[in-house]
């Protein structure tokens, strides 16, 4: 065996021995996933959730308490979020319940505010929050295109901007920022009146990159994300498949968890990993 042969060996045990460890729980011989050792290093830090009340943000804020955040759930339906907090009562973490409207920049200022003089700083940040209207460009209501950009992209864009003034404030250098876009975000769909969403969804894809690099000249190691989910098995799609007539068997969906776990996946990842855009879709999904 050549010398360069038996450092490859070397390194591939080594390797095996780590992935091993990684995986497996000593005590129990069990196999666990990786994220739940890689998790640790969030504990007691804090998450600020927006669109939190249901559906893809709940499945979020309940996975991050779960592995010990301290999550601010910040929503217009704010009583939801608090029986969401009393669900979690006992877990490792802490949900705190915020009323706020996204799409209003005082109500996002004073959210922030608030973590700052109660929890002192923010380590992650989950844009969650979106509305998505069925409107037509040649007939759709002008107050409909209004809702979308100004929650999906500028309440975006404010948390956004806000999140990194705190964490710069506070030295905080390894936070990260997630947005949950869609596949809309990256593609016009085939489905009459939804060109509106898809656009604000495709600045969401904008945002993101242009973040990273400034983020990049900054010499900034807080990290940004984007999760693009299919269709989604929540309020918001049930009320478009309401509207819109979808043959039996053609809708497969995703679930809110699916959602939930891309998000604890990479936050799980290590700091020097940048995961800058994960697109998930459901087995069957046609397009």
């Amino acid at each position: 065996m050549t010398r360069r042969i038996r450092q490859a060996t070397v390194k591939w045990f080594f390797f095996l021995s780590w992935l091993h460890e990684s995986l497996y729980n000593n005590s129990s011989g069990k196999l666990v996933p990786v994220s739940q050792f890689t998790m640790e290093r969030w504990s007691g830090r804090v998450a600020l959730v927006t669109g939190a009340s249901s559906g893809i943000g709940a499945a979020i804020v309940r996975e991050l308490v779960k592995n010990g955040l301290i999550v601010v759930g910040l929503a217009r339906r704010v009583e939801l979020v608090e029986e969401l907090s009393s669900e979690l009562k006992g877990a490792p973490g802490k949900l705190h319940a915020l009323k706020g409207d996204l799409s209003k920049e005082e109500d996002i200022l004073a959210a922030f505010d608030w973590i700052k003089k109660n929890l002192g700083r923010i380590d992650v940040l989950v844009n969650n929050a979106a509305v998505l209207h069925i409107s037509m460009l040649t007939e759709g209501e002008t107050s409909h295109w209004k809702q979308m950009f100004d929650l999906n992209v500028i309440g975006l864009s404010i948390s956004t901007r806000e999140a990194f003034k705190l964490m710069k404030e506070k030295g905080v250098d390894d936070g990260h920022i997630i947005h949950i876009n869609s596949v809309a975000g990256h593609r016009l769909g085939n489905r009459h009146g939804v060109a509106p969403y898809s656009a604000s969804k495709h600045a969401v894809t904008v945002l993101t990159e242009g973040l990273r690099r400034e983020l990049v000249q900054l010499g900034s190691k807080i990290r940004v994300t984007s999760i693009s989910p299919g269709c989604v098995d929540t309020d918001m799609i049930k009320a478009i498949t309401g509207r819109v007539p979808i043959p039996e068997g053609e809708f497969p969906l995703l679930q809110a968890e699916d959602i939930a776990n891309a998000v604890t996946y990479v936050l799980g990842t290590p700091p020097h990993v940048q995961v800058h855009e994960i697109t998930i879709k459901p087995i069957g999904e046609k397009s």
